[in-house]
């Protein structure tokens, strides 16, 4: 008779390895309110800065992750995504780091035109049921867009390291696109996904597949210091998805 909670021995060394399995997590954050977040398609216009909302939102943001610790904090190049970050930094001591791949779609002819008008326009339809086959005139498609977003998220993956914590603030569709990739959703479903001002995002990338733990959340972020929490139930390879949910985690 097999007791229960026996493990045979070889599935003991597993999961005993496993204890302290390995994933890197990314924090993904939305810049903050601006004067022209929502009327407005303010995509790669310069100088659009967060308004007195969105740095409230900013200095919030800082204060809700106080409690994690983190190994980079990475940014869009355009300034609304460097002032919502950089209250982040300053509170560790850290420095903003740029990386152009996670700057906002580049929109093109679109670009400062308002929403309305833009619905106006037959490529919207296409933006809104078929993204993946979406260009816009004189500037960017969706496609490549989540190409090089997620290229940088990979990259930075392997800079921080295995276990490693990094923070990275961008843009709604930026986001939207990074999320659609973790799920394993085609871009065509990203419309599906929202990313609201400062709300924060968070993937957990193990060997094996990512875990989507948080999306669009406003809430205070908590995570272990050495970041091993696991999926609930019993990973025996530190990628496995609990079956039946598992326990959660606190």
């Amino acid at each position: 008779m097999i007791r229960p909670g026996y493990r045979p021995g070889r599935w003991n060394a597993v999961i005993h390895a496993c204890d302290t399995w390995c994933v890197t997590t990314l924090l993904l954050a939305r810049h903050g309110l601006t004067a022209l977040t929502g009327p407005v398609l303010a995509g790669r216009t310069p100088g659009v800065h967060l308004n007195d909302a969105g740095r409230a939102q900013a200095e919030a943001l800082a204060r809700r992750i106080a409690g994690v610790r983190l190994d980079a904090v990475v940014s869009s190049p355009l300034e609304r995504c460097q002032e919502t970050a950089r209250p982040v930094a300053a509170g560790r001591g850290m420095e903003v780091l740029t990386d152009e791949r996670f700057v906002e779609c580049g929109y093109g002819d679109w670009t400062g035109r308002p929403l309305a008008e833009l619905a106006k326009e037959p490529l919207w339809q296409v933006v809104q049921a078929h993204p993946s086959a979406a260009t816009f005139p004189a500037g960017e498609s969706l496609a490549a867009m989540q190409q090089r977003a997620v290229a940088a998220v990979r990259d930075w993956n392997e800079r921080v390291g295995e276990k490693g914590v990094y923070l990275a603030c961008s843009h709604g569709d930026v986001i939207k696109a990074i999320v659609a990739d973790a799920l394993g959703l085609h871009l065509d479903q990203f419309q599906r996904i929202t990313a609201d001002p400062a709300a924060l995002t968070v993937i957990r990338y193990s060997p094996l597949r990512p875990f989507v733990h948080r999306l669009n959340d406003m809430g205070e972020l908590r995570l272990p210091e050495d970041s091993e929490e696991k999926d609930g139930g019993e990973n025996i390879t530190g990628s496995d998805a609990a079956v039946g949910g598992g326990p959660g985690t606190t």
